[in-house]
């Protein structure tokens, strides 16, 4: 690595004004410096280049440059003009023809309520270099994935989200109740009596419990439904309600997607809401590729319900 601890870089900006004006005041002038502070940058650019650089004029009027510094113009002039194009050059990302591997790690529940519109626009907006791999979240190692960038968007419930984390609110989500066609029952309105007498399928994350935030709802209100089944994936219970004469409360996102072959109806209670959110690292807030993903992530849900949009 080449040592530049002895260069100041603003010496040699004012080294290519000097060189081009060839006069300290006119130079002062434009690097808007007094012309002692000038005259003092050209004594140790002298020293740095073990050069007079610029001696008197033989007319006495401005300075001429010695064959050093006349060398030294052309090379100076390229140098400086790829640092500013360093400096004042943005990062792009090109979906069409980039390549990159984004890392989402997702619940079940938004699997299929974000992942699946995610998957779409992907589909939609970006060329065969952009591939997405969709993965279960780890609590415990949450935040550490996000820091290592094994993980680059985390989406959950939003009072799951690290709060060292940036996040966006993607959407607001209320259930509702699905059923077969030709189910038992009928297409009758619901009333609370009648939910709680269906048989219920619930998602349980460990498979093992048979309530889940509907139950501690209806406990709330004096109520216990019948659960007779509990799966660990919401993806399994549109497959179940149409093969059983089960019924499952699902977010309404995910029962629009089975419209065609479930049968759609309201709670005869507030529905309790949830809330989605993504998360990400605040060192890759700034990457232009998932500020890409992330508004293309929002534009597939809809915009989002009202959110903050990318913030702290």
């Amino acid at each position: 690595m080449i040592d530049l601890k002895g260069v100041d870089l603003n010496l040699l900006v004012s080294l290519a004004v000097l060189l081009d004006e060839c006069n300290v005041t006119r130079a002062a002038e434009r690097l808007h410096v007094g012309q002692p502070a000038l005259s003092a940058q050209l004594a140790r650019l002298r020293r740095l280049f073990d050069d007079p650089l610029l001696v008197p004029a033989p007319g006495g009027r401005g300075m001429t440059p010695t064959p050093r510094a006349q060398a030294l113009a052309d090379p100076l002039d390229e140098v400086l003009r790829g640092l500013e194009r360093l400096v004042r050059q943005r990062p792009e990302f090109d979906p069409r023809h980039d390549e990159r591997v984004f890392q989402v790690a997702e619940t079940d529940n938004a699997s299929v309520i974000v992942g699946l519109p995610l998957i779409e626009a992907l589909a939609r907006e970006a060329g065969p270099g952009v591939r997405l791999a969709l993965r279960a979240p780890d609590a415990p190692e949450a935040i550490a994935q996000l820091e290592r960038g094994d993980v680059d968007l985390l989406i959950g419930i939003g009072d799951r989200v690290p709060p060292a984390m940036r996040s966006r609110r993607l959407l607001t989500e209320r259930f509702v109740l699905v059923q077969r066609h030709g189910h038992p029952r009928g297409t009758g309105a619901l009333d609370l009596d009648a939910y709680c007498a269906l048989t219920h399928v619930v998602v349980s994350s460990t498979g093992g419990s048979h309530s889940g935030l509907l139950d501690a709802h209806l406990a709330g209100l004096g109520r216990r439904r019948e659960v007779a089944l509990s799966v660990q994936h919401f993806t399994l219970l549109p497959e179940i309600v149409r093969a059983t004469d089960h019924v499952a409360t699902l977010p309404s996102r995910l029962a629009e997607r089975h419209a065609a072959t479930l049968e759609r109806f309201e709670l005869p209670f507030a529905s309790p809401l949830f809330t989605l959110h993504a998360a990400w690292h605040p060192r890759q807030h700034a990457d232009p590729a998932l500020r890409w993903l992330r508004a293309l992530l929002v534009e597939a849900v809809g915009h989002g319900d009202g959110g903050q949009g990318d913030q702290a």
